[in-house]
């Protein structure tokens, strides 16, 4: 099995800044693309960004110039900085991994979520 842990949430003001981070390990053979959704009360899950092996990435039109995502391949992790951060970006994120695993199945696979709550 793969695991997905994350680590940086918490709660931060108006403008300020947080960064994610999420590393995967288990069954690995190689992971193809990983994201970060969030979910706010009462809304469906969305994604918020996410980045190819290759390193190209996708973002939300509500992050885009705010938000940025990165990966270190050989650490099996990827990053969120989040930056300007407002009241709306308030959620639980998830941390998602498109694993090909050692039979060659691909599978997803999500972290616990970590909670960011932007409030002054």
């Amino acid at each position: 099995q793969v695991q997905l842990v994350e680590s940086g949430g918490g709660l931060v003001q108006p403008g300020g800044s947080l960064r994610l981070s999420c590393a995967a390990s288990g069954s690995i053979f190689s992971i193809n693309t990983m994201g970060w959704y969030r979910q706010a009360p009462g809304k469906q899950r969305e994604l918020v960004a996410a980045i190819t092996s290759g390193g190209d990435t996708n973002y939300a039109d509500s992050v885009k110039g705010r938000f940025t995502i990165s990966r270190a391949n050989a650490k099996n992790a990827v990053y969120l900085q989040m930056n300007s951060l407002k009241p709306e970006d308030t959620a639980v994120y998830y941390c998602n991994a498109r694993v090909r695993q050692f039979d060659y199945s691909i599978n997803d696979f999500w972290g616990q979520g970590t909670q960011v709550t932007v409030s002054s």
